[in-house]
C-alpha cells in the first residue's frame, strides 16, 4: 500500500475547519489512497483534497519522477500544459504556487496595457466571497472582506460584483434572467468606473468561497463578450477547479470559453510538490517581449526542475488511469446522491460539478439564515466534531452561508463516492436536528 508520512493533519482552509485540537484527528500517521490514517490507526476519507488529484497514491513513482524526467522538465511541462489547453493559450509561466501565479496574472495585465498604450488601466474586478489567496497582492483580489480588511488599503484598486449564488438570488428559478442580472450589474460597474480604467476581471470557473457557486448557463460566454467589448482582460483562477476537478483538464472548459489567462496550482503535482503556472493567450504574453517590459519573477521555488518533473509524472498518471474521464463518468452518480440530501431538514441547497460540491445549511424550510450564535456553534464546534466522528474530512466553509464542501481525490471510485454520500447524509440529518433545537 502506498504511504505518505506527514507530521500534521490536513491543513484547515478556514478557521472553522479542523484546526481546534479537540475536534482534530491528531497526528496523521500516513496516507493510503483516498484515506488518511490518524493516531490509533483510524482511517478517514479525505474528502477535502481539492488539490490532491491522486490522493495518497503512487508515492514511489512520484518520488522517482526526477530520476526519469526529460532533460528539460520545465520546457516539457510548458509544452504539455499548452497541449492540454483549448484555443490559443500558448505561453506558460511556471511559478512556485497558485498564489504567485495570481501575482503573475496581475503583473502581465499591468505590463500588457503599458505595452498597448493604455497605462491608465489599473483596476480589477472580482466577485463577492471569492477566494484568491492570502499574499498581500492576492488579498486585494479576495472578495472576502474580513480577510483583506486588516491589511487595507491595498495598492491594487479592486471592485466587487455579486457572486453566482443562484440559491440566494431573486432569479433562482430563471437561469437566463439570473445571467442577465449578473452581467448587467457588471456592465453598470464598468460604466461607472470607466471602461478605460479597468484592466482585468478575475473569476474562478466554479467559485469556492461561499460553497461551490456554479455559474448559470451562458454566464461565462457573456463574461467573455463583455470583456472583449470593453477591451478588458479575462482571467480564470483555475487553481482549485483545474486538472480534472470539474471533469476537464482546465475547469473553464466546462463553460465553452477561453480566458486570456488562467492559473494552475498544486493540482499539477497532486500537492506532492509546490508548483503553479499561468497559461496565457499569445496576443497577451507576446506584448511583454520588448526588454523594457520583461516580466520580473524571482521566487525561490519558481521554475523548480523537481516540481516540473513531478507535475509531468502526475499528469501522465492521470492520463494513464483515465481520471479526468472518471470524473465525468461518475459525476451523475455523485450529483444524484447529493441531490437526495435536499429532503433532509436543514439542508437548503446542493450545488457543484465534477468532484467539487457543497451542501448549504439553513434554519428552516423557508431558507432563513442562521443567527450568529447558532452559525458559529454549528460551524466551529458541532460539524468538525461530527464529521470526524463519521470518519469524513470535509471543508466546513464559513465564508458565506454555512456549507459543507467535498472535493474527493480523483482516484475515488463509485463505492467510495457512495460511502461519502451516506456519511454526509448522516451528518446532515444530525446537523438539522442540532439547528432545530436552537432556533
Amino acid at each position: 500500500m502506498s504511504e505518505l508520512h506527514v507530521n500534521q493533519p490536513p491543513r484547515p482552509r478556514w478557521r472553522g475547519d479542523l484546526e481546534r485540537g479537540r475536534h482534530g484527528i491528531g497526528v496523521v500517521e500516513r496516507g493510503e489512497g483516498a484515506f488518511v490514517v490518524g493516531a490509533g490507526g483510524r482511517r478517514y476519507i479525505d474528502a477535502v483534497s481539492n488539490r490532491s488529484q491522486l490522493g495518497y497514491s503512487h508515492d514511489d513513482e512520484l518520488a522517482a519522477a526526477n530520476d526519469v524526467a526529460p532533460a528539460d522538465p520545465l520546457g516539457a511541462l510548458r509544452t504539455k500544459l499548452v497541449e492540454l489547453a483549448p484555443g490559443d493559450l500558448t505561453d506558460v509561466f511556471i511559478t512556485s504556487g497558485a498564489l504567485e501565479a495570481l501575482e503573475v496574472v496581475w503583473s502581465i495585465a499591468r505590463l500588457y496595457f503599458d505595452a498597448v498604450g493604455q497605462p491608465q488601466r489599473r483596476k480589477a474586478i472580482v466577485r463577492d466571497l471569492s477566494y484568491h489567496g492570502v499574499t498581500f497582492s492576492a488579498l486585494s483580489f479576495n472578495g472576502i472582506n474580513p480577510m483583506s480588511a486588516p491589511l487595507a488599503p491595498s495598492s491594487i484598486r479592486v471592485r466587487q460584483v455579486s457572486s453566482t449564488n443562484a440559491f440566494r438570488s431573486a432569479f433562482a428559478a430563471d437561469d437566463p434572467a439570473f445571467t442577465a442580472s449578473l452581467i448587467d450589474e457588471l456592465e453598470q460597474l464598468i460604466e461607472h468606473e470607466g471602461p478605460e480604467t479597468i484592466s482585468i476581471i478575475v473569476a474562478e470557473p466554479v467559485q469556492m468561497g461561499g460553497g461551490c457557486l456554479v455559474p448559470p448557463p451562458g454566464y461565462w460566454p457573456a463574461l467573455r463578450e463583455l470583456a472583449d467589448r470593453h477591451g478588458i482582460l479575462l482571467a480564470a483562477d483555475d487553481s482549485a477547479t483545474g486538472q480534472g476537478r470539474l471533469g476537464e483538464w482546465y475547469g473553464f472548459e466546462r463553460f465553452d470559453v477561453v480566458p486570456d489567462m488562467a492559473t494552475c496550482g498544486t493540482g499539477l503535482t497532486s500537492s506532492y510538490m509546490p508548483i503553479g503556472a499561468v497559461i496565457a493567450r499569445e496576443r497577451v504574453s507576446r506584448a511583454l517581449s520588448p526588454r523594457s517590459r520583461t516580466l520580473l519573477r524571482d521566487g525561490s521555488a519558481g521554475g523548480s526542475r523537481v516540481g516540473a518533473a513531478v507535475a509531468l509524472r502526475c499528469l501522465e498518471i492521470m492520463h494513464r488511469e483515465g481520471l479526468v474521464e472518471r470524473v465525468r463518468t461518475l459525476e451523475p452518480q455523485l450529483a444524484a446522491r447529493l441531490d437526495a440530501l435536499r429532503s433532509i431538514p436543514g439542508v437548503s441547497d446542493v450545488r457543484g460539478m465534477g468532484f467539487f460540491w457543497a451542501v448549504e445549511l439553513v434554519a428552516d424550510p423557508d431558507a432563513r439564515r442562521l443567527d450568529d450564535a447558532t452559525r458559529d456553534a454549528l460551524l466551529h464546534d458541532y460539524l468538525p466534531e461530527r464529521l470526524t466522528a463519521e470518519g469524513l474530512l470535509c471543508r466546513v466553509d464559513d465564508r458565506g452561508d454555512p456549507a459543507i464542501m467535498i472535493s474527493p481525490p480523483l482516484i475515488s471510485d463509485s463505492a467510495l463516492l457512495e460511502t461519502i454520500a451516506e456519511r454526509l447524509a448522516a451528518v446532515a440529518r444530525d446537523a438539522g436536528e442540532f439547528i432545530a433545537a436552537r432556533v
